[in-house]
């Protein structure tokens, strides 16, 4: 049963986030007027990537999410992992709204705000992936204090 959760959290995860790489370059063509931006194109292209393709792949990839998390992993990098996942649903909550401004005509952003808003998903998968690979146990010791390091100014040292 397992293998078979994580083969579903493994595909619609891959599914969610192909739609994170792509609808920030449909917000490009839109900002640059190309044949994408037309309304007509836009609007149910978009519409049908974040609403019928994105929000159901990532709504599964959290529940089987929740149903791997069920069966008993644990450690430092389950919670990193959870706030990366975290990070990656504000993402895809913020291309949301994005995608409604374009379709009403506020384009508040440039180009260069949607490439780099495109390659944003590509960090986050980068870090689930290498958090999921190396699962480390413990998060590293941070360091001590500045006020443990030296003596306070006016006091001996021990």
């Amino acid at each position: 049963m397992e293998f078979w959760l994580k083969v579903g959290h493994i595909a619609a995860m891959s599914v969610w986030f192909t739609g994170l790489f792509f609808l920030p370059r449909l917000f490009v063509a839109r900002h640059r007027g190309e044949r994408d931006a037309e309304l007509d194109f836009f609007v149910p292209v978009a519409g049908a990537l974040y609403f019928r393709l994105m929000s159901p792949a990532g709504l599964l990839t959290i529940a089987f999410g929740i149903a791997l998390i069920a069966t008993g992993p644990s450690g430092a990098w389950l919670l990193m992992k959870l706030l990366v996942v975290l990070a990656a649903v504000a993402v895809h909550l913020y291309l949301g709204v994005v995608m409604f401004a374009l379709e009403h005509g506020r384009d508040r952003h440039g180009s260069g705000f949607y490439r780099a808003l495109g390659a944003l998903p590509l960090v986050l998968l980068l870090a689930i992936a290498a958090l999921t690979g190396a699962k480390p146990r413990t998060l590293p010791p941070l360091p001590a204090p500045p006020e443990a390091a030296a003596p306070m100014p006016g006091t001996r040292a021990p």
